[in-house]
């Protein structure tokens, strides 16, 4: 929508409430899909609309359009709203001096649809070429969003965002055995290294053609920066979740400043990071991105909130309140990054006489939660005999407790993170013993 009509929303609702806000958002979104080796889906995406939140009487209203309408509508239709709407527990942010966050490439947004066809055959074309019968998956997804956002206060913020997403896969079956291997990259820059997805899936394919096969009992594993992401990140986000704290339910309540894990473990939620797709200037209800600690040298710091859920606990928004066009805010990460240690994967590699190297899993979260109990199948993993990979383990899972895990078996962290899916930046990790149970 034009910004005059957001201009015209926000006067009319300033009138006639204390506090008001317009969120504007144009959206494209073009993903291209191949499956089976051929071309699947090829379509844009394209959404645009504003939502308008307001406090009137110390209630919030709210309400969203994806059509032209007039401004009076949505102003009634927030002003109804607020008669039943929650107790508004924060005030808007002003104007304030909001840093540069770069995330936008014009490469990117103007990349052809051809070219994203292209492109992923050209990926199909290299995996295949190591060997034709694998049968492929990969899809090139362009996104390029544009938000405004203003309010009663003075508050204004505008962002262009691009996101280029790659992800490439593959499906072997020889006899009875079947093998899945599959890598992800995302970027708001248009130079993802396309060649390195496309060599890490050969490599795990490589290394698969061979079996090798554990006891169950406990046993050192190493998860690489992947697995750590599918396994063990989950509950700890959940946990530092505001909005998890403020309902109770966060095994950390109340231990803010108690050291909860391993020295060595600093997590951090960081929304300045240059060309991430989860950063930006602000979140999408102003308030200033920044670096937040969550963990530091195992010591739990800070939990993330939007305005909302700070205010309920008597807290301040660190910069986390992202919503959809109609939904309200919430608390929610921006990119997660875990500090680097000090230990290079090949050296773990070396250190375990019989033990296991996770690099992908399925099922993670039978476990509980909020509890951190994990338990999931290993889907891609090696058995590690005497310092070196011994084959691709089946049948095998594993299961643990991310809060022990890492307070009590953390044997090292790796001294080179990787970005997993755009999002979170992590090491990968090494534990002297976890539960490890095989099909015999």
């Amino acid at each position: 929508m034009p910004t005059t009509d957001i201009e015209e929303v926000l006067a009319l609702a300033a009138r006639q409430a204390e506090e008001a806000e317009v969120y504007s958002v144009r959206v494209e979104d073009t993903p291209v899909s191949f499956e089976a080796n051929k071309l699947k889906i090829l379509q844009t995406r394209r959404i645009s609309g504003l939502s308008l939140r307001l406090i009137k009487n110390g209630r919030v209203g709210f309400t969203a359009s994806t059509k032209p309408e007039p401004a009076a509508d949505l102003v009634d239709r927030a002003l109804a709203v607020a008669e039943f709407g929650a107790e508004a527990k924060f005030s808007l942010p002003s104007s304030g001096v909001v840093r540069e966050v770069p995330g936008y490439d014009p490469l990117v947004e103007g990349l052809e649809l051809d070219a994203m066809i292209e492109l992923g055959q050209r990926l199909i074309e290299k995996l295949r070429a190591y060997n034709p019968a694998i049968l492929c998956g990969a899809s090139i997804g362009r996104y390029v969003s544009t938000m405004e956002l203003l309010n009663s206060r003075g508050g204004s913020v505008g962002e262009h965002k691009t996101v280029l997403s790659a992800s490439l896969g593959g499906n072997l079956i020889e006899g009875t055995s079947m093998l899945d291997v599959w890598e992800s990259d995302a970027s708001c820059l248009a130079s993802l290294d396309f060649d390195a997805t496309v060599q890490r899936v050969i490599d795990q394919f490589e290394m698969a053609k061979t079996t090798g096969s554990l006891p169950t009992g406990e046993l050192p594993v190493i998860f690489v920066p992947k697995a750590f992401a599918e396994t063990l990140l989950s509950p700890l986000i959940v946990a530092f979740n505001g909005k998890t704290v403020q309902q109770g339910a966060s095994p950390l309540k109340g231990r803010l400043g108690e050291q909860v894990f391993d020295p060595r473990l600093s997590i951090y939620d960081d929304g300045t990071l240059p060309y991430a797709p989860r950063s930006g200037p602000t979140d999408d209800e102003g308030v200033p991105s920044r670096r937040t600690p969550l963990v530091e040298n195992g010591v739990a710091k800070n939990f993330y909130y939007d305005l909302q859920t700070a205010g309920l606990v008597g807290a301040e928004s660190t910069g986390n309140g992202f919503r959809s066009l109609e939904s309200l805010p919430g608390p929610s990460t921006t990119n997660t990054v875990v500090a680097e240690g000090d230990t290079s994967l090949a050296d773990m590699i070396a250190d375990v006489k019989e033990g296991l190297i996770v690099y992908q899993v399925m099922g993670a979260w039978a476990g509980n939660l909020l509890a951190g109990d994990f338990s999931a199948n290993v889907h891609l993993g090696y058995k590690i005999e005497n310092g070196q990979l011994a084959g691709r383990v089946k049948d095998t899972m594993i299961a643990g407790n991310v809060y022990e895990a890492f307070k009590e078996r953390l044997q090292a962290l790796g001294d080179k993170a990787e970005w997993v899916g755009g999002s979170t930046k992590l090491p990968p990790v090494y534990f002297r013993a976890l539960s490890v149970a095989t099909k015999q």
